[in-house]
């Protein structure tokens, strides 16, 4: 199970280390970014719960002491380093309000988003609280609510929908990356994990009918070889949320562009 991560330590210090982070580099070559990308890295390879301080002062050749006056501690170096993975979002592609037509612009926010989550798989593992916004989450926000600004949504309609579809994937991402994770540690596919078990299963379930359930699973493994599946889950999902919005739109009048 990954590390939870503290949602934030004290939030004057992380405030001022998101927004007036210190430009001074030490003998050793130490500044917030250069400490916040080693920890990134770090996280990137074998999640959170190897994230500590005196581990990132080994990956960089220095003293866990050297770490403080910079990053003050493990929760503010892990806000810090959802705010740059944050920033990243959409630096190498198209911007969300210049995607296309207001449905392209949705499926473009979410797979960018599901693809962020993918390359950093320990951003899903961190629990909600009451962040405080850096300069790349400030970004990504402004971005994200661009592409739907003038669809006709009212401003708390436009953050709503937001949360939605953001919403959809990190839920489905957090899915997805848990059974890869439970897939790569067993070295089994679910068809393979289910024929070891679904025996046991049967006779443990005897005289017990649940049909319906029953060809739903037949189906979906069929389909997939999967036990279950959150990514298909979550864009069709999706198709739905897009559907519903665009009803919502054409009642007001609203423009489709």
């Amino acid at each position: 199970m990954a590390k939870r991560a503290e949602r934030p330590g004290d939030p004057a210090k992380l405030i001022g280390l998101l927004w007036r982070p210190t430009e001074t580099v030490s003998r050793s070559g130490l500044t917030p970014k250069v400490i916040t990308r080693a920890a990134i890295t770090l996280a990137d390879t074998e999640g959170l719960d190897a994230l500590t301080i005196r581990r990132v002062a080994g990956d960089l050749g220095v003293s866990t002491m050297a770490l403080y006056p910079y990053i003050a501690g493990r929760p503010e170096l892990v806000e810090l380093m959802l705010d740059a993975v944050a920033a990243q979002v959409y630096a190498h592609t198209t911007p969300p309000a210049r995607a296309g037509r207001w449905r392209v612009r949705i499926e473009h926010i979410a797979q960018a988003n599901w693809n962020h989550h993918m390359a950093h798989p320990w951003t899903v593992d961190i629990t909600a609280g009451r962040p405080i916004p850096g300069p790349g989450v400030s970004g990504k926000y402004e971005a994200e609510l661009s592409a739907l600004d003038g669809l006709g949504l009212s401003d708390i309609e436009m953050d709503q929908t937001l949360t939605a579809i953001l919403g959809l994937v990190s839920n489905a991402a957090r899915e997805t990356i848990s059974l890869r994770r439970i897939r790569q540690e067993s070295s089994l596919t679910d068809a393979q994990w289910w024929e070891s078990v679904g025996p046991i299963m049967g006779a443990a379930m005897a005289g017990a009918s649940y049909p319906v359930a029953a060809r739903v699973s037949a189906s979906l493994g069929e389909a997939t070889g999967l036990a279950t599946d959150p990514e298909g889950a979550f864009r069709f999902g999706l198709g739905m949320l897009i559907d519903g919005l665009g009803a919502l739109i054409d009642a007001r009048g609203g423009h489709t562009l």
